[in-house]
């Protein structure tokens, strides 16, 4: 009987193999169904149903999300459900509660099943997509490059496709880093749209770039094509150089992050160029110390900071050469810190490079702080007391000055109270 159970299972696997949730163990039990419904972008609901020759006692649920990283993380769900010979199991993964998910990721699970005699299965590995079927979404693809959109026709996607093909030919010639994993660029076609999908935005968002997912998110209408053309550029050379310096220590100071994301704007990146000016002549230039963390949160300060990162990395790339921003990149990923990554690769540190990149502004260099001395607490004593023995020999004519006069005070006050008693 068990092996025509056997035979049942392979024909089975053979007739559902585009189903492959869909896994028969040597002890019987079996998976019914098994399905992932997105309601994007709130949350995901994992079903199954399954039977076996003895009540099912165990279920747990299994899923990982596909994303570049170090120590993949799976996650495992103790599924609620009645006992029985055959049952029912859901659980639904809260978005609201995790934060989140771009759209376009993948989410693999899989599913542990045990009944009351100890017999398990394990289904193989099936996939969702955490699409937002909210739109009619079209695709193109170049490379390794695909293009969804929905407002717009197909000349309008054309365009963002180049600018993005171009960003990556401008870095792979220029600093000789490209793209080494597939990327997918979702177009909203308004802002309202963009924040719509995602749990907790911020309202002034315009893009996002989800780096260990290889995903790209913008806002871009397709009467504003040419602001889309250089956001599409920003956002893949970001996702390209933390490609190149992916790794346990890859963390790069924000200036040189954003100014080569800046950088691979081409011409869309003049719009950065007036506040970059006024800063020059009113001698108002952030030090690059202070642009490695976040970016102010004043819309102009901002500006000038992305301004200032942009001239950062056009300052090393032309007075340098493309070569050595590359070494750069490679001694940051090896875990250096900004100030030894320079000494490393140019010979200066972060304060060198800004004194550098001022002179070829021709700004004057930075005043050097001065130091501020703290006062040490000093008691001062009357004039002509000056070391330990003298300290010591005044305050011994205190005690005896006080002493006599206390004597004095004790001696009259004696007497005047026996003038007082004999008269």
């Amino acid at each position: 009987m068990r092996g025509k159970r056997a035979a049942l299972c392979v024909l089975v696997l053979a007739l559902v193999a585009a189903s492959p949730t869909v896994v028969c163990a040597e002890e019987d039990i079996e998976v019914i169904s098994s399905a992932a419904t997105v309601q994007f972008p709130y949350a995901i609901t994992f079903d199954i149903e399954v039977q076996g020759p003895a009540p099912i006692a165990d279920i747990d649920l299994l899923y990982t999300v596909e994303s570049a990283s170090l120590v993949p993380i799976v996650h495992r769900v103790d599924v609620e459900f009645v006992p029985g010979a055959q049952v029912s199991a859901s659980w639904q993964w809260d978005m609201v509660e995790s934060g989140g998910e771009p759209p376009g990721a993948q989410v693999e699970f899989w599913w542990l099943v045990e009944d009351a005699e100890g017999h398990s299965l394990q289904t193989e590995a099936a996939t969702v997509v955490f699409d937002d079927g909210r739109f009619a979404w079209q695709h193109i693809e170049s490379g390794e490059v695909t293009l969804y959109w929905y407002q717009g026709d197909e000349w309008f996607a054309q365009a963002l496709l180049d600018a993005a093909s171009e960003a990556q030919a401008m870095l792979s010639a220029d600093m000789g880093v490209s793209l080494e994993r597939p990327v997918s660029v979702y177009i909203y076609g308004s802002q309202a749209d963009l924040l719509s999908a995602f749990i907790y935005p911020y309202e002034w968002t315009g893009g996002l770039a989800f780096y260990s997912y290889g995903i790209i998110a913008l806002a871009v209408s397709p009467g504003n094509l040419s602001w889309g053309e250089g956001a599409i550029a920003h956002e893949m050379a970001h996702l390209v150089t933390h490609q190149a310096v992916y790794g346990p220590f890859g963390l790069l100071p924000t200036w040189l992050d954003e100014g080569i994301a800046v950088y691979a704007e081409g011409e869309h990146g003049a719009r950065y160029a007036p506040a970059l000016t006024v800063a020059i002549l009113q001698d108002e230039l952030f030090s690059v110390r202070s642009l490695s963390g976040s970016f102010p949160a004043d819309a102009e300060e901002a500006l000038l900071a992305y301004a200032q990162s942009y001239s950062l990395v056009a300052f090393l790339i032309d007075g340098y050469g493309s070569g050595k921003l590359v070494a750069l990149l490679d001694t940051f990923q090896e875990g250096s810190t900004a100030d030894d990554a320079l000494k490393a690769v140019y010979g200066f540190d972060v304060d060198g490079l800004d004194a550098l990149w001022r002179e070829s502004l021709g700004v004057e260099p930075r005043p050097s702080p001065t130091p501020t001395l703290t006062p040490t607490p000093t008691l001062t004593l009357p004039s002509g007391v000056g070391s330990f023995s003298t300290i010591t020999s005044w305050l011994r004519t205190v005690v005896i000055v006080g002493l006599v006069i206390a004597v004095l005070v004790v001696y009259w006050t004696v007497r005047s109270m026996r003038r007082t008693r004999s008269e």
